[in-house]
């Protein structure tokens, strides 16, 4: 299981950059605010689904600022009904708590079941802020990094247009 700790060492053995930040457990978008660590509205929201029948499970990345209309979603693309997954699911599938859903749970998928869609807004962004799978830091690495390691772990993750 990638905890917070495992996270820093795989980001060093790939000689990816990051910024690391310590802090008070942040559960919410509103936490990281008030923290102070999304001043450059590069911090991400992250949304864990579920399918209708509890078989398909998804982690929609977005910007911060951003809402998602999870039936628009499910009809856009294909996905049908959708509703938050349970902890227990969270947990089952991502190795995470409540408040520290991350892409980078996405190591923890051992199955790599969980397809991720990342809105297309982090195209571009020099940076994307996210929890090291611990909501007690925040880590600001370069979003193709982050692409990178789901792509490599062998999730499926789709870039998409989510609108405002």
């Amino acid at each position: 299981m990638y905890n917070k700790e495992a996270v820093r060492e795989l980001l060093d053995s790939k000689n990816i950059s990051y910024e690391w930040v310590d802090h008070e457990a942040a559960y919410t978008i509103d936490d990281m605010i008030r923290l102070g660590l999304d001043t450059d509205q590069d911090v991400a929201k992250n949304l864990f689904l579920r399918d209708g029948k509890g078989e398909n499970h998804y982690l929609v990345v977005v910007c911060a600022d951003k809402k998602v209309d999870l039936k628009s979603f499910g009809k856009t693309f294909g996905l049908g009904r959708l509703s938050f997954a349970s902890e227990e699911r969270l947990e089952k599938h991502l190795g995470l708590k409540k408040g520290a859903v991350t892409p980078l749970g996405i190591l923890n998928d051992s199955e790599k079941k969980v397809k991720v869609f990342f809105d297309k807004d982090f195209i571009g962004m020099q940076r994307i802020g996210i929890h090291p799978n611990d909501n007690t830091a925040s880590i600001f690495l370069s979003v193709k990094d982050v692409f990178d390691l789901i792509r490599e772990h062998g999730n499926e993750l789709e870039i998409v247009e989510i609108p405002r």
